[in-house]
């Protein structure tokens, strides 16, 4: 019988890793729940476009704020902790899903198993929403309507509608789910103690 591969867990996270968390999850759930009002680009008076436009801006600072420290922060926030790209990394990812279809959540360190894929795909949907919207704030040009490759990236860009939702759902789903088996690492996000 094959033993569980076990992540040493990682030391708690930093303040600023914290800070840029709980920045992200303000810009970028509030950039998403604008989206809808960006729809009045085309219109000569566009608040909603405006306001989801300054949201996705705060979001982008955040989130390269984010990639930069992932890659040259400090060890148990750098990527390559916790990203599941090796053998092992992957093989924690599938022990964490077998566990949770006998209704038993992962313990694991921060961002190993499940939770760093799942963080991973996060991170790659926002990165590709800033991404898109970044090409859209330099070349859209509000009261016109978008053509050729803007209205590509426009296209792209609304994929995020559903992308981001899904990313949601598992995310929340999961801090809901661990703090009701009694782990409130949920708490440090608001920079309150875990009890």
């Amino acid at each position: 019988m094959d033993q569980p591969v076990t992540a040493k867990p990682s030391e708690k996270l930093d303040s600023f890793t914290i800070l840029l968390h709980f920045g992200l999850m303000i810009f970028a759930v509030l950039a998403w729940l604008t989206g809808d009002w960006a729809g009045d680009y085309k219109k000569i008076s566009h608040l909603g476009f405006t306001v989801h436009k300054m949201l996705g801006i705060g979001t982008a600072l955040f989130l390269a704020a984010r990639l930069f420290h992932g890659f040259c922060g400090p060890e148990q926030a750098r990527f390559s902790n916790w990203v599941p790209y090796t053998r092992d990394r992957l093989r924690m990812v599938l022990e964490d899903m077998r566990g949770l279809v006998s209704l038993k959540l992962p313990e694991r360190g921060v961002h190993q198993g499940l939770e760093g894929l799942w963080e991973s795909f996060g991170l790659a949907v926002f990165t590709w929403m800033a991404a898109t919207g970044i090409v859209m704030f330099l070349f859209l040009i509000p009261g016109q309507k978008a053509h050729g490759a803007v209205r590509l990236v426009k296209e792209l860009h609304e994929w995020g509608e559903w992308l981001v939702p899904i990313f949601l759902a598992g995310h929340v789903g999961a801090v809901i789910l661990h703090a009701l088996a009694g782990d409130h690492r949920w708490r440090t996000v608001f920079f309150l103690k875990e009890n």
